[in-house]
């Protein structure tokens, strides 16, 4: 018996959605966090730190960015980079799949199917645990998938599937 990698059940992110949270943490570490650090040694030098503005908020502003830092790196060590190029089934709609969408009025709509850290559905970029995720997988070219939203449940067909 052969053990698993402690990657496969971890959850996906695209490249371009690693990149991004390590961007992110690049920012907070390299530039966010030794401003404050600056502001906090200047401000603390002035004396009665009880009533110092700058001070208390640059503390509580360190806590927050040391706190993001943390969230970041344990979330960047749990995720599996999933590149969508490698894709050896490009006829379905899996991890990373771009997919064109008709409703019954012939409404059209354009998703990605990515990472949850990495969704914004103001763009199409939908997490891969959504609802709408969840009822595309495995879709085919002229499949046609009920989604449950909020406002009831709505179908729609699959009217094209690309990998980028």
């Amino acid at each position: 018996m052969t053990a698993q990698p402690k990657t496969a059940g971890a959850p996906p992110i695209t490249p371009s959605g690693m990149a991004a949270l390590k961007a992110r943490y690049d920012h907070l570490l390299g530039k966010e966090r030794p401003e404050i650090v600056e502001i906090v040694s200047w401000a603390a030098g002035n004396g009665d730190r009880s009533e110092n503005g700058d001070y208390l908020y640059g503390r509580k502003r360190m806590r927050e960015i040391d706190r993001e830092l943390g969230y970041l790196a344990r979330r960047m060590k749990a995720l599996r980079v999933v590149d969508p190029a490698h894709q050896p089934d490009r006829s379905r709609a899996f991890f990373g799949a771009t997919v064109e969408l008709a409703d019954d009025d012939d409404q059209r709509k354009i998703v990605q199917l990515v990472g949850d850290d990495e969704q914004d559905a103001g763009v199409g970029r939908i997490g891969w645990n959504s609802p709408m995720a969840k009822a595309l997988k495995g879709a085919a070219v002229g499949d046609l998938r009920k989604v449950r939203l909020p406002s009831g449940v709505k179908e729609w067909e699959v009217m094209a599937i690309r990998y980028d």
